[in-house]
């Protein structure tokens, strides 16, 4: 009897990091206005090699950095970004929308000099795809309707790039995590769950009280949020 072979884990590479005070789930656009050196620096390096960075939510510290403050530390999962596009509206500033991709596990991150974090990451195993059950057909439903809201207003890159996947316990409960306004430990503990179906199935229980936002960081045009 023949056995099905194990997958290999990703290997482990290394990789600039950016805490913020968010979680970034797969597939969503995160846009960032930046100023603070370290960032200025890490953008020029990832359009020179044509690479991306990872989001780490922040746990300690703060997304500009201060003399005297906390130093920041961050959860251990984090998201791969892909830059999707870059503006220079002034010296000294940058502005840039970047893509959600797949998940990492990242361990002892370093600090350089210029005070940039990096660290060895390795991407977790893609989720299984699973089908929407019966009895949560209601929140693809209600997702629908917020999705095609969110996507009449103005954005300069794209809310979703890609078709809609309704019926896709994963990428379903990444929409209603990246929407719903929940607090930021909750949000993360969703995110980080390796399991749609339960994922999905909690998301469930939560939406009886919450609905997910009309407006998202990506759906606000042409001016991102100040991050760092």
């Amino acid at each position: 009897m023949s056995s099905v072979p194990t997958p290999s884990p990703a290997p482990w590479e290394e990789l600039p990091l950016f805490p913020l005070g968010t979680v970034l789930f797969p597939g969503a656009l995160l846009p960032l206005q930046l100023f603070e050196l370290r960032y200025l620096q890490m953008i020029g390096e990832c359009e020179r090699q044509g690479s991306g960075f990872g989001v780490v939510t922040l746990t300690q510290g703060r997304e500009v950095h201060r003399p005297g403050a906390a130093q920041e530390q961050f959860e251990t999962i984090g998201t791969r970004v892909n830059i999707e596009r870059i503006e220079r509206p002034q010296p000294g500033l940058v502005m840039v929308w970047c893509r959600g991709m797949e998940k990492f596990r990242c361990q002892t991150p370093q600090q350089r000099s210029d005070g940039l974090w990096t660290g060895p990451v390795q991407a977790l195993p893609p989720e299984p795809a699973v089908q929407v059950p019966e009895d949560l057909q209601h929140l693809s439903t209600h997702m629908h309707e917020v999705l095609s809201q969110l996507s009449e207003q103005a954005s300069v890159v794209p809310h979703w790039a890609e078709a809609w996947r309704l019926q896709d316990c994963s990428w379903l409960s990444h929409r209603w995590g990246e929407l719903l306004p929940l607090p930021l430990q909750m949000k993360y503990r969703l995110f980080a769950l390796q399991e749609p179906l339960l994922r999905l199935e909690l998301i469930g229980d939560m939406v009886s009280g919450a609905k997910p936002s009309a407006t998202s960081p990506a759906s606000q045009g042409q001016k991102p949020p100040a991050n760092s």
